[in-house]
């Protein structure tokens, strides 16, 4: 039996004037039956499922490798909040990105600034670099949300390749990753059909962007994510540990 998803904010006419937006609440197991419908469904009606649930309570994370997660939700929630931590160690380009995909789609965009460490923290202690400057920043800018979304892909590494599409996150808020069954193919047709911003670093041979210390060119045929920390053996900074 299909689930009856339900939406916030829905009243019959004899209920007074709604008031303040309230978040839609979901059960683990009414999440665990959302994942399986979603398996079929098009990233746009994902998208359109958690604006409709979670309104201003939910947010965007971005990490400026392409625009095509915000192109899709902007055209359906164009107020969406769109987060973007800013490191301090990013390259050049992604700021530049950034700003690019601000200008483009007239972002309600809220960016995480990390203040300066002496020694810098990736030297030091490359491990706990990733908890404080990114986990850390992540979760100040959720606090008082419900929900969010990422774009994170099964296809990127063997790490990520039983994501799901909705679940309940370490917070216990609800993790949504409206493309996590797209492929890199997938990408590329909707930015081209959409003609949606990239990070200029991916056609110098950078498919996985993130801080400029820990991130590498990848050769062809390596896994995108093989450039993020090599040597290190390390594969996931902790945003999407759930």
């Amino acid at each position: 039996m299909a689930l009856t998803i339900p939406v916030a904010g829905e009243s019959s006419g004899l209920d007074p004037a709604p008031g303040p937006f309230t978040p839609a609440t979901f059960t683990d197991a009414e999440l665990a039956e959302l994942n399986a419908e979603f398996e079929k469904a098009p990233a746009s009606k994902v998208v359109q499922w958690a604006a409709d649930s979670f309104g201003p309570h939910l947010a965007l994370a971005a990490s400026m490798t392409d625009a095509v997660l915000i192109d899709l939700a902007v055209k359906v929630a164009p107020a969406i909040e769109v987060v973007f931590i800013d490191t301090g160690y990013h390259f050049p380009e992604t700021l530049e990105t950034v700003e690019t995909v601000r200008r483009r789609y007239g972002l309600n965009l809220r960016i995480m600034t990390v203040a300066p460490h002496a020694p810098e923290l990736w030297k030091v202690d490359p491990e706990n670099c990733c908890s404080a400057v990114k986990v850390g920043q992540l979760d100040r800018a959720l606090a008082g949300k419900a929900a969010w979304m990422s774009g994170l892909r099964r296809d990127e590494s063997e790490t990520r390749a039983n994501s799901p599409i909705v679940a309940r996150d370490l917070r216990g808020l609800v993790k949504v990753n409206p493309l996590a069954t797209w492929t890199a193919a997938d990408v590329d047709d909707y930015i081209e059909r959409h003609d949606v911003p990239v990070n200029p670093l991916i056609d110098q041979g950078y498919p996985s962007i993130g801080c400029m210390p820990c991130t590498e060119k990848v050769a062809p045929g390596e896994d995108p994510r093989s450039g993020r920390w090599k040597g290190r053996g390390k594969t996931e900074c902790g945003l999407h540990l759930s």
